[in-house]
């Protein structure tokens, strides 16, 4: 089996994907398959845990050009090592710990004032008297990162 790959089903087995995301993700640079004599697409075993990340980081909100640009960064032909792995979950803690520190402020200020401009609640005049916060940008600026001062 190492020696010829493994066919497109076999992988949609092993990683629970339809044919036609696996040939998606190859249309889109994430895996690169390699052609039989007879013109067959086979996979690398390592696709197996390259698909599999590909999962795991669209699940955490990440999009397939930034999951493409970390997997530039992997060796072709043999399974990612330890310290491959360790390099490219470092650039996505970064980004992970952003959006954790945004979800807790959702969740914590919610119900409150979120510095959208709105005034309705009589607790922005409080939080964001005159809509103070408005020259900062549009949107939720409370929430963006913002702070009242």
């Amino acid at each position: 089996m190492k020696n010829r790959g493994l066919t497109i089903g076999q992988i949609g087995e092993r990683t629970g994907l339809a044919t036609s995301a696996i040939r998606y993700y190859e249309e889109e640079g994430l895996v690169h398959p390699f052609r039989t004599d007879a013109g067959q697409r086979r996979f690398d075993r390592s696709d197996i845990r390259r698909l599999s990340f590909v999962m795991i980081a669209q699940n955490l909100g990440f999009t397939i050009a930034q999951i493409r640009e970390v997997l530039r960064g992997l060796p072709e032909g043999r399974t990612p090592s330890k310290a491959d792995w360790a390099r490219i979950s470092k650039r996505f803690r970064r980004d992970l710990d952003q959006r954790i520190t945004q979800m807790e402020a959702l969740r914590d200020k919610l119900d409150g004032c979120i510095g959208c401009g709105c005034l309705s609640m009589k607790a922005c005049a409080l939080y964001n008297p005159a809509d103070g916060i408005r020259r900062k940008g549009t949107g939720p600026r409370y929430l963006m990162g913002d702070s009242p001062d």
